[in-house]
């Protein structure tokens, strides 16, 4: 079957998968695959609410995309939420626990797959994301945190790997109460800017030290030089024929008016 062309679109991607998942396979396989199917169950349903689609699963993965991001951000937070009261009903080892990223962004469809920056960003969103926690995109925090009774605690711009530009990210929070105060802000931005200084400070020290490193090496090369040079035009040609040098005669006469005859020979 010929494959449809591709088309660009804009969606809000969610991304999730469980934490610590191997480790759990390894403890108890059955019981793993057990909760995961049970957990499945609970994403395929709140997203199907939420007029979202499924776009794959592999693994202990879930893409999905919908066409609200509102309805998205609502789908994650009602899906942490009942998670994290089955989990409070098993034991602690057992407990199985989802990350969730959500972008907002142009993606590429085909046959029914998400491609793009869209969907890469939303995978690092998660990966930021504490366990049983949501992260999202400033495109996402700018269309929702005015529409949802929710409130949102910005974490900064962050590096992430295969995105040029830094992502501005803003955690989820599942529950009332979770927004820091004004003075845990203060302290919070206050250490992330020494933390930019103290970077700079090392850069500059680092750059110092091999200035002056080459400076020094320059100055020896400049030396040994000028010394090498110096030794060559100080040394003395040797002549290319046999010669014959000739010394002073001794006055051995005893008398010394005679010294100037053996001067005069020399």
């Amino acid at each position: 079957m010929a494959s449809t062309e591709a088309r660009q679109k804009l969606a809000a991607v969610f991304v999730t998968d469980v934490v610590g998942y191997s480790r759990l396979m390894g403890d108890d396989h059955h019981a793993t695959v057990k909760t995961l199917a049970e957990y499945r169950e609970v994403f395929s349903s709140h997203i199907r609410k939420r007029q979202g689609r499924i776009v794959n699963a592999p693994g202990d993965s879930i893409l999905a995309e919908f066409e609200s991001v509102v309805d998205a951000v609502t789908c994650a937070v009602e899906i942490q939420r009942e998670l994290s009261g089955r989990n409070n009903r098993l034991p602690e080892p057992r407990r199985m626990h989802f990350r969730i990223g959500i972008n907002l962004g142009d993606v590429l469809i085909k046959d029914g797959e998400l491609f793009g920056d869209g969907v890469n960003i939303a995978a690092r969103l998660e990966s930021l994301a504490d366990p049983g926690g949501v992260c999202i995109s400033r495109t996402v925090f700018d269309q929702v945190h005015t529409r949802l009774d929710l409130d949102f605690d910005y974490l900064g711009e962050r590096k992430v790997k295969n995105i040029a530009a830094p992502v501005r990210v803003y955690k989820v929070l599942l529950e009332p109460g979770q927004a820091p105060t004004r003075r845990e802000r203060a302290v919070r931005n206050l250490a992330r800017s020494w933390r930019k200084v103290a970077l700079l400070a090392t850069a500059a020290v680092l750059v110092a030290l091999v200035a002056i490193l080459s400076w020094n090496l320059y100055r020896q090369s400049v030396v040994e030089s000028a010394l090498a040079a110096f030794e060559k035009e100080a040394a003395f040609p040797l002549p290319d024929k046999p010669s014959i040098a000739v010394l002073a005669f001794d006055n051995l006469s005893g008398n010394p008016d005679d010294q100037w005859f053996s001067d005069g020979f020399a």
